[in-house]
């Protein structure tokens, strides 16, 4: 999958225009999702040399992002002005999201289910992914010994 992640109030605490405190296991987990295969986007307000700091701060990490503020690295410029913003990738990690950003450990899970193509819902909601085992009835159980 291809996964957006803001950076101020997501990777870091929010301290804009600085640098903010590390969120725990934010850099960890968005390592581990690299190596499970998905293609990372930092997308984040800031531009210039406030964006290079948060691509500084992530590469002194080891953690080195798809692209950062476009789809794919070398997008067209000129071309970004008379197009939509929007991002063409499946999921977005951001502390604005409903609800605000859950724990990381939560993040991850729900991506790796939205990958195996369960609803990243249940995960967030702490429901069960697992089928309901079938209640049967005491007459089922007791034909089942009876045969």
């Amino acid at each position: 999958m291809i996964i957006a992640i803001d950076f101020d109030g997501t990777i870091v605490e929010h301290a804009y225009p600085k640098i903010g405190k590390p969120i725990p296991f934010a850099i960890d987990t968005l390592l581990q999702m690299q190596k499970d295969g998905h293609k990372l986007i930092l997308w984040t307000v800031r531009h210039g040399r406030l964006l290079q700091d948060a691509i500084d701060y992530c590469v002194q990490r080891g953690l080195y992002f798809y692209a950062e503020n476009e789809n794919y690295r070398g997008e067209n410029k000129e071309l970004r002005e008379e197009v939509s913003r929007k991002l063409g990738v499946d999921l977005f990690i951001d502390d604005r999201n409903l609800g605000g950003i859950p724990d990381w450990g939560v993040i991850y899970n729900a991506v790796k289910a939205t990958a195996e193509g369960i609803n990243a819902l249940q995960i967030m909601s702490g429901q069960s992914v697992l089928p309901e085992m079938k209640k049967r009835g005491w007459f089922a159980a007791i034909t089942r010994r009876g045969k």
